[in-house]
């Protein structure tokens, strides 16, 4: 039974494409990390999305879908293209869509961080920084985005997902584009805010006229960087203006970049949502549906967040990974707040492969995750990742000699 408290959180939401939310609570797009190598979803993977659905979300985004084997984050991201196991896509979106919930995939590209043993990483402008080296796009690999990520999104539909999202946030491809630090084109994609945004729009116009008005399309934008010289609240809010005119469902509002060596917003440790402030500010702007993501922790949080009008949904990741049916029990009026581990230490990229380790707990318990610190959950998140390099690198090149040949 829906306590009085948490009422609100258990209504209803209709999307302007007129799909229907069962309820405000999201999973946000974690990079899971639980692809096959190949760019395809494992049983592990399908289970997870289950139990998600089944814990009483109304919403799950699947992190960082890439539409092309060439610029991915990670060597355990998803590929959708046309040479994809379509029968393991669609048994993921029959599963993730268990219990009334939608499944959406996010629909990425990681451009100038594209994992460098699978990829030669790209962004909108060169770079040659410690930690971070990459080529600059040309004007027709720009041209050709909104087509390959259009592409990617019909064969979504097509599989069963309920939904995509443009992953514009985090520091990867289209966060590079909209932000001045890493975007220093002189030509019409760069310059002024509303030059960096065009292809962000472009994407969002394209795939509009392939699925349709009645799909669901959201786009996750950065209120910031946390970078001196990026991008800046004003300009992230002319981006939530650009969107507002366009046929776009939800703006899921976050924040943080993983560039190397800067801080991640969700490592902060911050009491609160950490973003609410800004998503007041872009309510102003905009009448499509805000999702607010990064520092949710509490029952009491996310009603105080619907209830304010700050925003419509709420997103959640690592509690739900400490708790996957949160969603469950906060619709019991059980406020269980997930116990945050705290570490002594926090060794670079240590704090996901920690949660990555516990996600891989949840489904495969014979691995033994409960107990492991951080250093040995890295140790294991990079074996698991260097073997994986291997696959992706045989099978795709033998893909792609393969297309060739045709």
């Amino acid at each position: 039974m829906v306590s009085q408290t948490s009422e609100m959180l258990f209504q209803p939401l209709e999307l302007p494409c007129g799909s229907m939310l069962k309820n405000r609570i999201a999973k946000s797009a974690m990079s899971d990390s639980l692809g096959d190598g190949r760019g395809n979803p494992t049983p592990s993977q399908l289970k997870l999305y289950k139990i998600w659905a089944e814990g009483g979300l109304g919403l799950s985004i699947v992190g960082e879908v890439q539409s092309i084997p060439d610029y991915p984050e990670k060597p355990g991201n998803l590929v959708l293209d046309p040479n994809s196991d379509f029968p393991r896509f669609g048994d993921l979106a029959q599963m993730g869509e268990k219990n009334g919930a939608q499944l959406w995939l996010q629909l990425g590209h990681a451009g100038a961080m594209a994992h460098g043993p699978i990829s030669v990483p790209k962004g909108p402008s060169a770079i040659d920084i410690p930690g971070l080296k990459c080529a600059e796009m040309t004007r027709e690999e720009i041209s050709g985005l909104p087509s390959m990520f259009a592409r990617t999104a019909a064969l979504a539909k097509k599989l069963g997902f309920g939904g995509v999202e443009i992953h514009a946030a985090h520091g990867f491809l289209l966060s590079q584009f909209l932000s001045p630090l890493f975007n220093r084109r002189g030509d019409t994609y760069g310059g002024s805010i509303e030059n960096r945004m065009r292809v962000v729009l472009e994407i969002l116009e394209e795939i509009r006229s392939v699925v349709g008005r009645s799909y669901p399309i959201g786009v996750k934008l950065n209120s910031t960087d946390n970078l001196e010289g990026g991008l800046r609240a004003d300009e992230a809010l002319a981006v939530v203006s650009g969107l507002d005119a366009l046929a776009v469902d939800l703006i899921d509002v976050s924040g943080g970049t993983y560039f190397p060596g800067a801080k991640s917003a969700s490592d902060s440790g911050g009491k609160g949502a950490y973003f609410i402030e800004f998503a007041k500010q872009a309510r102003q702007r905009t009448n499509t549906p805000l999702m607010l993501t990064g520092g949710v922790k509490t029952l009491q949080q996310a009603v105080e967040i619907i209830s304010s009008g700050a925003a419509d949904v709420v997103g959640l990741a690592r509690a739900l990974v400490l708790y996957p049916d949160l969603a469950n029990r906060w619709r019991r009026g059980a406020d269980n707040r997930p116990a945050f581990p705290r570490f002594s230490s926090t060794p670079e990229g240590g704090v996901t492969a920690w949660y990555t380790m516990k996600l891989i707990g949840i489904v495969e318990p014979h691995e033994k995750t409960a107990t492991l610190d951080i250093d040995t959950a890295l140790e294991i998140y990079l074996k698991r990742d260097a073997e994986r390099v291997n696959v992706w690198n045989t099978h795709f090149s033998s893909a792609t000699n393969t297309r060739c040949a045709l």
